[in-house]
């Protein structure tokens, strides 16, 4: 049975494989245009930096390096129920530089399509065991994210041969070109 996080709370991942999916849903009353949105993967190592700028995953590099993290695909619309976007994690292959795994959801051209994650609904990380396909944890945000174009879902990390997930729940009003900033 999936445990339900809440924003700051960790969780251990005890399967060396597995899919990280996200899911939202636009509101009905939004802008009118298309919304098109973006997960992205940071691979970090200790200094909160990108181990080279291969390990920034995203819909132009769907595949680490070490093939350990691929991300299946640009969803344009997030049309339907489930996973809109996935990412799929094999720590057994994951580069020892790598300590840290950060995703993050944008918004595609939100400033100039007036979008932002207020108009947002029913957002949510989970990690799939891709054994089993048993859900291990959730995460739904429920934040009304109103101003925000950007928001770092959740994390992974390594601490003494283990790999946490934490919840974050945390936006940003300045896209993903913020995120690639900070993470470079």
């Amino acid at each position: 049975m999936a445990i339900n996080l809440q924003k700051g709370q960790r969780q251990n991942i005890n399967a060396p494989k597995f899919t990280i999916g996200l899911g939202w849903d636009v509101n009905e009353t939004s802008t009118g245009g298309a919304f098109d949105l973006d997960a992205s993967v940071f691979l970090l190592g200790e200094n909160k930096k990108l181990v080279s700028d291969s390990h920034f995953i995203f819909y132009n590099n769907l595949k680490s390096p070490d093939g350990s993290v691929i991300h299946t695909g640009d969803n344009l619309t997030g049309d339907g129920d489930g996973d809109d976007e996935q990412i799929n994690i094999d720590l057994t292959k994951i580069d020892s530089a790598v300590n840290e795994i950060i995703v993050v959801v944008t918004i595609h051209e939100a400033e100039s399509r007036k979008q932002n994650f207020g108009q947002v609904r029913n957002s949510f990380i989970r990690v799939v065991d891709s054994g089993s396909q048993e859900e291990l944890l959730k995460y739904e945000l429920d934040e009304d994210f109103s101003i925000e174009t950007a928001v770092e879902f959740g994390r992974l990390y390594e601490r003494n041969g283990e790999w946490k997930f934490e919840a974050v729940g945390s936006g940003q009003r300045d896209g993903l070109g913020a995120y690639v900033e900070k993470f470079q």
